[in-house]
């Protein structure tokens, strides 16, 4: 079984920072990119940043780039969300997702169970 366990989701005002955390468990050979998405209230979930395994590469969405800063730490199977400057508009439930490759093989993307994030003005 794989489980990713969000945490550090909350409400904050406007230019605030929060720092997401997503942790893997369970059977886990290894894994590959992790990454973050967002969905706001009645809009599609959108992709917000990548980081890949070995941590050197990384993909932030337009909207969050020079703001947010993804990482991770693969020793405790976990990635990193620090959001700085959130604005109103950042206000959405994140989703933390991991591409996981299991001891028997097999490469499948995991999802967290999300956790919400309110901005306010």
């Amino acid at each position: 079984q794989v489980q990713l366990v969000e945490s550090g989701g909350g409400l904050v005002q406007a230019g605030g920072s929060l720092r997401l955390s997503c942790a893997a468990s369970g059977s886990i050979f290894s894994i590959n990119a992790m990454s973050w998405y967002r969905q706001a209230p009645g809009k599609q979930r959108e992709l917000v940043a990548i980081i890949t395994s070995g941590g050197s590469t990384n993909y932030y969405a337009d909207s969050v780039k020079g703001r947010f800063t993804i990482s991770r730490d693969n020793a405790k199977n976990t990635v990193y969300l620090q959001m700085n400057s959130l604005k109103p508009l950042d206000t959405a439930v994140y989703y933390c997702n991991a591409d996981i490759l299991r001891p028997r093989g097999g490469e499948y993307g995991y999802w967290g169970q999300g956790t919400q994030v309110t901005v306010s003005s």
